[in-house]
């Protein structure tokens, strides 16, 4: 109903500026914002986690958005003008970053807020004020149900932590796992809520279920209980902060199997922390730097160019996102919201450096991960 009426309002709009422009004698030059060549000139709002523990998911994601504005814009289509601002990991602040975006008329559509905790707030203020969000690392269940108005890029928690779980089990036998997450996190939650879905269908015996919050440093009563029941897996949802150290932790404590992670653990970050601690996680991804696709490797050799260090999944995602952006905005023909919105969730087969990707009637993932490990300090193929 809300869409019938917005879009009536639009259609009333567009009427009126076409009767306007009939009695002045000027043509008209709807959505394309006054520009002769027919380039589509585009603001999009940015809400990234740009300053806190979880930084590197911030910056990974705003270097990819920036490449790919620069690779957009000099292509010369569409220009897209990036205002971003900082959300600090926190949902009161993002909130208040995406309510100071979205007061500017200018600003065609939003991108980010980085964590899933984030978007069960900012998303239902952007739908209600109809204007199109996507998410490019918000993979807790439920996000593009949010609302009409509400995407991904992300593969989310449903798909990715399956597959990867399914290839360690088969791979080492697996009869018994632990369960480790933090309970204060939305996606945390969420991962955890899927492997424990995921074991129940596989028929895995659960020997212990720990628990842990953002922040904590010390995993020493989680980690001994777990030791002490002697698993043959552990499953852990976590960022890659207390990832990171509950692995390092994990193996001083002489605990040596395998880890199966969500998509907060899966950052170089986690290698950069723990070290040779890292080595044993595996994770389901649509990312993976090995890949031989020009694509892949051309974007590599221009983030490194840009940034000075390797790309890693969310600078992936959300360079990816701004394409699909550029290719929404494109197939819209011109810089409005609810326009721009049907034109985006009509994406389908778009071929991205993460693959052949689509939207579903939700506004979700429709794309197979990849399963990947950290070995000898780097991540490989999970074979």
């Amino acid at each position: 109903m809300r869409q019938t009426v917005k879009k009536s309002l639009v259609l009333i709009s567009v009427l009126m500026l076409v009767l306007l422009a009939a009695c002045s004698g000027n043509s008209s030059q709807s959505g394309k914002e006054g520009n002769e060549d027919g380039t589509i000139n585009a603001k999009i709002g940015v809400i990234s986690y740009l300053t806190g523990p979880g930084a590197a998911y911030g910056e990974a994601i705003t270097n990819g958005f920036k490449l790919a504005q620069k690779e957009i814009n000099k292509e010369g289509k569409v220009k897209i003008d990036l205002v971003i601002e900082d959300s600090v990991g926190k949902q009161e602040q993002a909130l208040s970053a995406a309510q100071k975006l979205m007061s500017d008329d200018e600003i065609v559509a939003l991108l980010g807020p980085t964590l899933s905790t984030e978007m069960n707030v900012v998303g239902p203020e952007a739908d209600l004020n109809g204007i199109p969000i996507m998410g490019t690392s918000t993979t807790a269940v439920g996000i593009p149900q949010i609302g009409e108005y509400v995407f991904r890029n992300s593969i989310p928690e449903s798909l990715a932590i399956p597959a990867a779980m399914k290839k360690a089990v088969e791979k080492y036998d697996v009869k018994k796992v632990a369960l480790l997450y933090g309970n204060d996190d939305v996606l945390t939650k969420s991962g955890y809520d899927t492997m424990k879905e995921e074991v129940e269908k596989m028929g895995l015996e659960v020997v212990t279920t720990q628990t842990f919050q953002k922040g904590q440093s010390d995993y020493n009563a989680q980690l001994t209980k777990i030791k002490s029941l002697k698993p043959d897996l552990i499953l852990a949802s976590a960022l890659y902060n207390e990832g990171a150290v509950i692995m390092d932790q994990a193996r001083k404590l002489g605990i040596t199997i395998p880890f199966v992670g969500g998509n907060g653990f899966n950052s170089p970050e986690v290698i950069n922390i723990a070290g040779k601690a890292a080595d044993g996680l595996i994770v389901a991804t649509p990312w993976f730097a090995g890949k031989e696709d020009p694509k892949v490797q051309g974007f590599i050799k221009a983030y490194e160019a840009e940034y000075g260090k390797k790309p890693d999944q969310f600078a992936a995602q959300a360079y990816d996102a701004l394409y699909i952006y550029a290719e929404a905005l494109g197939n819209a023909g011109e810089a409005d919201r609810d326009a721009f919105r049907d034109a985006l969730a009509e994406i389908k087969g778009f071929e991205g450096i993460l693959g052949s990707f689509s939207f579903d009637k939700d506004g979700d993932v429709e794309m197979e991960p990849t399963v990947i490990t950290i070995k000898d300090g780097k991540f490989q193929l999970f074979e």
